[in-house]
């Protein structure tokens, strides 16, 4: 019973932050109700809605306990509390409908199965044994299946499932772990699972527990299936099979690019990789990415293809995420199948992941014999993402997608609603305003008409979940960039129409000082493979000052010649050779580059040098990096990106703890440069003595690191700031990155760097917004 009214205080409660979807409104109940308090609770398009009436130290109790443990899924940013009359009502707490008005709530990304419905799925006793499609408050897909706000059925991909009597008794009951959960559907009401047979494949049509029985047949007879997950298509096959791996890679023209690895369970994966503590958590935890982790040298007991990442002691690791995945491994009792899947992006290279079933069948002919599909659709593509975990158990997010997005970033600054477009290159959009910011999912390159097709899928998609409404529009200043040609043509419909152009590693290190919260100026650090320059030419060794306002380019490595521009990456042992004419040094005929070309391709990359045809200057750390990997011998011709870079790392990792010197930049102050003329001396001279190419590879890169801090040190006595922001995709580095950490953290620095938000061309857009929309951009 309520308190006298005398006695009785009420109180209207609004949270804020990730609050629907998650089960926060049966919590709300439950706590009411344990406290005999009387009122409602509802969702609105601002977060939760709470009126509580009852004695003031149960209402006090009430308000204290909302915040302390929320549901598994529930973050909550905030929290309003205003004094009401009181009622005097002494009806029970009650759960009221949505309310629909606008506003702004965060929706939680899509979450890995849970251990309770991996039990129902399991038990042959449960109404959804062996259901695909099972999920409750504390799993499942939101961000995929949303397809508006406030998060209701009726707001989703499952507006087309009605419910059976079962699944909306549960629905109903707020004592129920699926009460209110938006996917909730069991094998009489909900999506079906189809397998659709290739053209010409001999295969036949199946559909529900059959489909999966015949795709686990098939990848077991080495044939490649593509499988329909929660944000798209994947393509899968047995990862021990080497022939069927290489046909994969064949039929989608992937070059040498690792392949991403699904495992039954995190036994299976210590069966070939080393895990640690923190990676096991990754590994397992609600968010699911893939985990890059370090391949066993010996004692490894389930052999990976060779084909599967060749060159990379490393292999990307992920566990089944949806009960589909867990369904196609197998339950006790179903024949054996394989134990590792490659689980790579239902795509065509170059072209974003497919999530239309009649479009797979068309996009994915060729490569997939056979479809598992299903009936319900995805809202929104969301590839997976990919991190791997530092030495003192920190993530470094490199590719930040599901599991992650939409999750709101708090930004330490004021924005106007705007649009951020992002880069060419992994390209990510992000919408922001006030003190939050949305990065969207990873979409791709933008190369095609697909891609920008799926852009603009993706922007729609974002602004309808976080009610950002843009009066400003961000892009690159790259010319020629189709992200900002289409930021040009999105600006048209504004009152004002011109968007704002960021200079590419002054977003990448706001990116950098936006996620950590900072808004005092810091010596930004970017390093990468390309970005337009102030001059027009090519940056990406660069040393900034800089905060939101504008930054100077302090210092900056030792341009060389670019030649063919972009076409010359695929070419490192041309990038190799152009920087030792750059630096005066002679094409012994027994270097590894001059032996990569052919004398043809030697004259005319000498001819092109010596009249600089066709050559853009360039103070690209990311090239010297290629470079330096042909010099080495490790890689002349490049099947992907940063294939050069990623290889020359590896080699580097084999001989780290030798003990190795570094190579020393011949450093300049008027001006400030970082010239490599004196590393690629020291190179050449270690190749002529037989130094092994690891130990060559590991003083490289401690002597880039010992440049970074040197720099620094001159910027701190130039500026008097002591921040190191790191950001720019050659921080994906493992190596370089810590190397540059540990020497400047050692100096006196402060180190920012990147965690939740990539360091490469992913979390470019979050840097463009905050300098564009923060409204004081340097010209």
């Amino acid at each position: 019973m309520t308190a006298p009214a005398t006695q009785a205080v009420r109180r209207r409660v609004t949270v804020r932050g990730t609050v629907q979807g998650v089960g926060f409104r049966p919590y709300v109940h439950r706590l009411a109700a344990g406290l005999t308090l009387t009122g409602f609770v509802s969702n609105t398009a601002y977060g939760v809605l709470i009126e509580v009436e009852g004695a003031p130290d149960g209402v006090t109790r009430f308000c204290d306990h909302l915040t302390v443990e929320p549901p598994p899924l529930a973050v909550v940013a905030g929290m309003d509390v205003e004094d009401l009359p009181v009622t005097g009502a002494d009806d029970a707490f009650t759960i009221r409908s949505t309310e629909q008005s606008p506003g702004r709530t965060h929706l939680p990304p899509d979450t890995a199965t849970c251990a309770d419905c991996l039990r129902d799925l399991t038990d042959p006793a449960d109404r959804r044994h062996r259901h695909p499609f099972v999920t409750c408050t504390h799993c499942g897909p939101r961000f995929t299946i949303a397809t508006g706000m406030p998060y209701d059925r009726a707001l989703t991909t499952m507006t087309g499932f009605p419910m059976c009597p079962a699944c909306a008794r549960e629905y109903g009951d707020p004592a129920d772990r699926r009460f209110h959960a938006q996917p909730v559907a069991c094998p009489d009401c909900g999506p079906r699972l189809r397998l659709v047979p290739g053209f010409g494949s001999g295969i036949h049509l199946a559909r529900d527990a059959d489909a999966l029985t015949a795709a686990r047949a098939l990848l077991a007879d080495g044939r490649i299936v593509a499988v329909k997950g929660l944000g798209g298509y994947h393509l899968a096959c047995d990862a021990t099979d080497a022939r069927a791996v290489d046909t994969l890679r064949g039929r989608k023209e992937r070059g040498g690019k690792p392949f991403a690895v699904m495992c039954a369970d995190l036994a299976d994966v210590e069966r070939f990789a080393e895990v640690s503590a923190a990676e096991r958590e990754a590994l397992t935890g609600p968010r699911r990415p893939i985990v890059l982790l370090r391949r066993r040298t010996s004692g490894a007991t389930l052999h990976l293809a060779p084909g599967l990442c060749p060159g990379s002691p490393h292999v990307g690791v992920l566990l089944p995420y949806t009960p589909v995945h867990t369904l196609l491994f197998g339950l006790p009792g179903d024949p054996p199948g394989p134990r590792a899947l490659v689980m790579t992006s239902g795509n065509r290279s170059g072209e974003p992941i497919v999530t239309d079933d009649d479009q797979a069948l068309t996009r994915l002919a060729g490569l997939a014999d056979a479809w598992l599909a299903h009936d319900r659709v995805v809202a929104s593509p969301c590839d997976d993402s990919l991190l791997r975990v530092r030495e003192d158990g920190t993530e470094q997010v490199l590719r930040r997608s599901r599991g992650y997005v939409p999750r709101p970033l708090r930004l330490p600054l004021e924005l106007r609603p705007a649009l951020a477009v992002g880069g060419d290159l992994k390209n990510a959009l992000c919408v922001g305003e006030g003190d939050h910011a949305w990065l969207g999912p990873h979409i791709g390159d933008m190369g095609d008409l697909t891609t920008l097709e799926a852009a603009r899928g993706a922007e729609l998609h974002m602004r309808r979940l976080t009610g950002v409404k843009p009066v400003l529009f961000a892009a690159d200043r790259h010319p020629a960039y189709h992200s900002a040609r289409w930021a040009r043509q999105r600006a048209l419909q504004l009152p004002k129409p011109t968007p704002v152009f960021v200079q590419h590693h002054h977003a990448h290190i706001a990116s950098a000082m936006a996620e950590h919260g900072v808004t005092t100026p810091v010596i930004g650090v970017a390093f990468d493979g390309t970005g337009y320059g102030d001059d027009g030419t090519v940056w990406g060794g660069e040393f900034l000052l800089a905060d939101y306002d504008g930054y100077r380019r302090f210092a900056h490595l030792t341009p060389a010649p670019l030649p063919g521009g972009d076409a010359g990456v695929v070419n490192p042992c041309r990038l190799a050779l152009a920087r030792l004419w750059a630096a005066g040094l002679p094409w012994d005929p027994d270097l590894p580059s001059v032996i990569a070309c052919a004398s043809d391709e030697l004259a005319v990359l000498q001819r092109q040098l010596t009249r600089n045809v066709a050559c853009v200057p360039t103070s690209s750390m990311g090239r010297l990096f290629d470079a330096v990997s042909s010099l080495v011998g490790v890689c002349h011709r490049a099947g992907y990106e940063a294939q050069a870079a990623l290889e020359l790392e590896a080699v580097a990792a084999s001989a780290w703890g030798a003990g190795t010197q570094a190579y020393a930049f011949g450093i300049t102050t008027d001006p400030v440069q970082a010239d490599p003329a004196p590393v690629l001396s020291a190179v050449v001279a270690d190749l002529r003595r037989g130094t092994p190419p690891g130990v060559i590879a590991a003083r490289f890169h401690r002597g880039v690191a010992r440049a970074v801090l040197e720099i620094c040190r001159h910027a701190r006595r130039a500026s008097d700031l002591a921040v190191v922001a790191l950001s720019g995709g050659v921080f994906a580095n493992a190596l370089l990155e810590q190397e540059c950490t540990d020497l400047l953290s050692g100096d006196g620095f402060t180190v920012l760097r990147h965690g939740e938000v990539p360091p490469g061309d992913g979390g470019l857009a979050l840097g463009q917004l905050v300098i564009a929309a923060h409204g004081r951009q340097k010209e």
